[in-house]
């Protein structure tokens, strides 16, 4: 049984494939079209996903695509038949699917140059329920409570429930115009920060901030234990203007959101490229800390519902670091599971495996214990796209003894190895690597190969086992989604990955999640008696790279010391 997963029309666009129940590849369409967060149909992904099955479009059983505008009014996922999809039955009419919905077999025809099997079944899933079903039915729990927080879609923000085994039942649902995303993207907005996706810069600049705005901005957001959040909209304007954000094939643009109130309460919004004053950086850390008072009564509520002392978070909240590492302290829940595409391209994966173990009803058979499900290339490849550019090289036998030397002596390579990342961290296959002791190594990362402001922090990827060496309370941090604060006596030796209040953003790297990388941690380890490495994307104010072609443009527009592409090493400027 073939299934096809797709989040259309919406941002971070992919495309995920399961065969008998086993996840095959998933990948954003970013990362192929170049555009960051990429909206409308992800055709290139949804083409390398049927390649990596060895399928055509006429082999998948089963297309599930992660929206369902209606399914409030409803009791179950939509489903009908290839052919009654296309002609659009009286029978299926009273679903009223939006023509986005009705016009994806024409955009899998141009995507493939092909056509569905008039058997083919297609499934119009929730958004928030495919956010649940993509953490829950690929986590190692058979019952836990579930979370996904998010800004809207499908007329909702926030859904909590409970998993058990493959059946999925929601509790509590936010609809428009309430929303915690929404209210912290549009303080992202006061704040300056204008571009989808810049709520991880003020997550970062909340840190040197003091939350002394507390008490005011709560009276934007109202939590009742009953009802859920209540936003205060005379602060907002997407109720009133109707909430309009340009997906389609650009990169999504979001319209403004706060009203002539909040200036009149707080003060000017600040400008884009303005000095950042202290009022901006306790500003922030006002609204996270307001962020995180009403998604932990959020969870308590949850808690007391549900009875699990497991939880899966999923939605783009989930992004927040900062947040995910205070759960255990301040929630009764014990584990917690964050998967790795957690914003909204993990929805493909989760429509996919809703369908399959929830509408279908197979067991579960598939637990996800790594992030590389998307385009890997050989090293014929790499040595084609190499000399597509005249770039001299050399083969290496044991590239990850080269690559640690180099980083130990002040280097800072770009990694390009095995299966690209799915979600939005780079976790040691579209790397930036670098010494995490060396200050000089973040001032150029930030200034002259990112290109970013000078408060983001830098995270960083360390030997699972070795943690206790370096941090304060050892974790599990696979897929960088928690902070962890450094020993007393080991911060003013990291300043490359510590942040001003002593956290780090950490991934904890497993022998057998990644064995290379492993590896050239380990082999940085042996010359520095340092197990960790700072770990950033591939990438400079682009998606992270997929291709060798992508890699090379980054090396050659950045001021990157080395290119490793699999064992091929390209070097220039080399300390």
């Amino acid at each position: 049984m073939l299934l096809l997963g797709i989040n259309a029309y919406h941002a971070d666009a992919s495309a995920a494939i399961v065969k008998d129940g086993t996840l095959l590849a998933a990948a954003e369409e970013e990362r192929f079209n170049r555009v960051k967060h990429s909206g409308g149909f992800p055709y290139q992904a949804v083409k390398f996903c049927l390649s990596q099955a060895g399928a055509s479009l006429k082999d998948a059983d089963h297309i599930a695509v992660a929206q369902s505008p209606n399914s409030h009014w409803l009791s179950n996922t939509v489903t009908v038949q290839s052919d009654q999809f296309l002609v659009g039955t009286d029978r299926h009419d009273r679903f009223l699917l939006p023509a986005q919905i009705r016009s994806i077999p024409g955009e899998l025809k141009q995507a493939t140059g092909e056509v569905c099997q008039t058997t083919t079944q297609f499934h119009a899933v929730p958004h928030h329920l495919s956010h649940l079903a993509g953490g829950f039915l690929i986590s190692r729990f058979e019952r836990a409570a579930l979370a996904s927080i998010d800004s809207f879609a499908d007329f909702s923000s926030t859904i909590t429930g409970q998993g058990n085994n493959c059946q999925i039942d929601s509790f509590d649902v936010a609809f428009f115009p309430h929303s915690l995303g929404i209210f912290y993207t549009m303080m992202t907005q006061y704040l300056g920060f204008l571009n989808y996706g810049d709520e991880g810069k003020v997550m970062g600049l909340s840190a040197y901030g003091r939350p002394r705005f507390l008490g005011k901005l709560q009276k934007l957001i109202h939590y009742d234990h009953c009802k859920g959040f209540k936003l205060d909209l005379d602060y907002f304007t997407h109720h009133k203007n109707g909430f309009r954000t340009t997906w389609h094939s650009a990169e999504p643009f979001m319209q403004k959101l706060f009203s002539p109130k909040m200036v009149e309460e707080f003060g000017p919004a600040r400008a884009p490229g303005e000095e950042i004053s202290e009022f901006h950086c306790d500003m922030a850390a006002s609204l996270q800390a307001c962020l995180e008072e009403n998604a932990f009564r959020l969870l308590h509520n949850l808690f007391a519902r549900s009875g699990s002392t497991n939880c899966v978070l999923a939605g783009g909240v989930a992004l927040n670091s900062v947040l995910n590492t205070k759960i255990p302290e301040c929630t009764p829940f014990d584990e917690i599971y964050i998967p790795p595409a957690v914003g909204d391209s993990g929805t493909a994966l989760g429509a996919a495996y809703y369908v399959y173990n929830t509408v279908i009803g197979k067991p579960r058979s598939f637990e996800l214990e790594h992030p590389f499900w998307g385009p890997e290339f050989t090293d014929r490849e790499c040595k084609a796209a190499l000399d597509s550019y005249g770039l001299a090289y050399r083969e290496i036998e044991v590239v990850t003894q080269v690559a640690a030397e180099l980083i130990a002596s002040g280097n800072i390579i770009g990694w390009f190895q095995g299966k690209m990342e799915f979600g939005p961290r780079a976790l040691g296959n579209r790397s930036i690597l670098a010494d995490p002791r060396s200050n000089l190594a973040k001032s150029r990362i930030n200034h002259s190969i990112k290109l970013r402001e000078e408060f983001r922090p830098l995270a960083a990827s360390i030997l699972a086992d070795r943690m206790a060496d370096i941090f304060q309370h050892p974790g599990h941090s696979p897929y960088m989604s928690e902070v962890f604060t450094l020993r007393e006596d080991k911060k003013h030796l990291f300043p490359a990955v510590s942040h001003i209040d002593g956290t780090t953003r950490l991934q904890t790297v497993i022998r057998e999640g990644n064995p290379l990388f492993w590896d050239l941690i380990n082999e940085f380890d042996k010359l520095t008696h340092v197990p960790m490495l700072l770990n950033t994307s591939f990438n400079q104010q682009e998606p992270i790279v997929c291709t060798p072609e992508d890699a090379i443009r980054c090396y050659l527009s950045s001021n990157l010391d080395a290119l490793f592409l699999g064992n091929l090493s390209v070097q220039r400027h080399a300390a």
